[in-house]
């Protein structure tokens, strides 16, 4: 705690310095971080969809870069959003899931799991900290569920975040989302609201505005004045959920009200825009074809993430990358763009996993090869039996670690020793594991896990579960 205080005092005195050496040059950037809640890879028109109508974000999408290989660092929420506010992997703040990491029967977990940290560390500091130290307006808008409140961590501006992972209503009374409904409006309507109201009081810049509205995560309650698009709509790849439909549509709808808030202000083109996923989509809601499985998964339809970035006159528009990235470079590339670079270097300050894109956004620079790991030391349980696409139908996920680097990826799970390798170039879908054709790759991969679980100190369970029954 006193190293944190003591580093934020630090970052406060270099902003003032840097405020007086570069007072009369461009403003910082305002920034716009958009994270949406359970949003499959191809849930939006630029990654395919021709299912759900998102004509306002694939413009966006357009006028910037999309990358086809984006990931979120973890496979259901809190863990994802956890890494992308701290620029960490997950041993390192210890949030691997949803409250208790005992999730499913008992007799089915061969392990004692690691425990579960539900609130960020307040020593970690995070992007909106940083931000709001060198001078930024800081507003957090939808959920937040890394503790009670985003103003404990940076944000000046809270709309409705608390550490309640969905509402229990979209319609009024929300429930556990602290909102009052004036007119009585749809929750993802009042959110976007409440955010336009923010950027027009801090259209001066610069800003920092994370939008994370509930949407869409379940319940899965329709906007009813747009049922009729999709009610008897052709099914695209396994997409067919009319209601589910209806609640990206107007999701759509609402960030292009954002859009258009920014032209009317003139501050569009000095604004750097992130759009993005917490991680894969329900797949009892929707599906990720030709990606295996979805939420809760370490297939890639539970980590695989639509993302676009744009920010006009700096990222040239219509690109496309396949370069791997991950939701922890997100915090790096920010720090960059809004000129804080330096403050990386700084004593004290935290560790960030992640690196800036911030070259090869705005001058087209290769990013050089690195590896992408998820570790998930505990258990979460199936939400739907009949689904063939997980590794079995008790448990969406077990215990173990995975790896990317380049088109080659390793799942290992601790309960069995189970080993998957999958080339993602020709295997996308993870289908034929190819470990017993492959076992030099293997052991290169598997090398590469142990290193780095030993260099972040990331726990793997031994402990026996006396409760557990063998399956026959």
């Amino acid at each position: 705690m006193v190293k944190r205080i003591r580093f934020l005092h630090n970052l406060m005195l270099i902003s003032i310095i840097l405020f007086a050496i570069t007072g009369c040059k461009k403003p910082q950037p305002n920034i716009i971080l958009i994270n949406i809640d359970d949003m499959g890879w191809r849930d939006v028109g630029f990654m395919g969809s021709e299912f759900y109508e998102t004509p306002n974000i694939d413009k966006l999408a357009a006028g910037g870069i999309v990358f086809t290989n984006a990931y979120a660092s973890a496979a259901n929420c809190a863990p994802s959003r956890a890494c992308l506010m701290s620029g960490q992997w997950t041993p390192r703040h210890g949030i691997y899931t949803v409250g208790t990491s005992e999730r499913g029967k008992s007799k089915d977990r061969k392990f004692i799991p690691t425990k579960n940290l539900t609130t960020l560390p307040d020593e970690m500091i995070t992007i909106a900290e940083v931000l709001q130290d060198a001078g930024y307006r800081t507003c957090h808008a939808g959920k937040w569920h890394l503790g009670a409140d985003p103003r404990d961590q940076g944000f000046g501006v809270n709309i409705g975040g608390t550490n309640h992972g969905h509402p229990s209503s979209y319609y009024p009374p929300y429930g556990n989302v602290p909102l009052d409904a004036p007119n009585g409006e749809y929750l993802t309507d009042l959110v976007m609201e409440l955010a336009i109201e923010f950027v027009k009081e801090a259209a001066t810049g610069p800003f920092f505005l994370y939008y994370s509205p509930y949407a869409v995560h379940t319940p899965i309650h329709p906007v009813d004045s747009l049922l009729h698009k999709y009610e008897g709509k052709k099914s695209w790849m396994g997409q067919q959920n009319a209601k589910y439909a209806t609640m990206i549509d107007n999701l759509d709808r609402n960030i292009g009200d954002l859009l258009s808030i920014l032209e009317m202000n003139g501050i569009f083109n000095n604004t750097l825009i992130i759009f993005t996923s917490d991680n894969g989509g329900h797949f009892g809601v929707t599906k990720q074809k030709p990606l295996r499985a979805g939420k809760g998964s370490y297939y890639e339809g539970g980590i695989r993430e639509p993302l676009a970035i744009t920010w006009k006159g700096k990222i040239e528009a219509g690109r496309q990358s396949d370069e791997p990235v991950t939701n922890i470079d997100i915090y790096p590339t920010i720090l960059e763009a809004a000129g804080l670079k330096k403050v990386l270097k700084e004593p004290g300050f935290t560790t960030l996993d992640g690196i800036s894109l911030l070259p090869h956004l705005t001058r087209n620079r290769k990013i050089q090869e690195r590896n992408l790991f998820w570790h998930f030391p505990i258990y979460l349980e199936s939400y739907d039996p009949e689904n063939k696409e997980t590794r079995d139908t008790l448990f969406r996920t077990r215990p173990g670690t995975v790896v990317r680097k380049g088109e080659w990826k390793l799942h290992q799970y601790f309960e069995d020793g189970g080993l998957e390798l999958y080339n993602l170039r020709e295997d996308i879908g993870e289908r034929v594991n190819l470990v017993d054709t492959n076992p030099k790759k293997t052991q290169e991969l598997l090398f590469l896990l142990e290193e780095w679980r030993e260099s972040t100190g990331a726990p793997v369970p031994t402990e026996l579960n006396p409760e557990y029954i063998p399956p026959f």
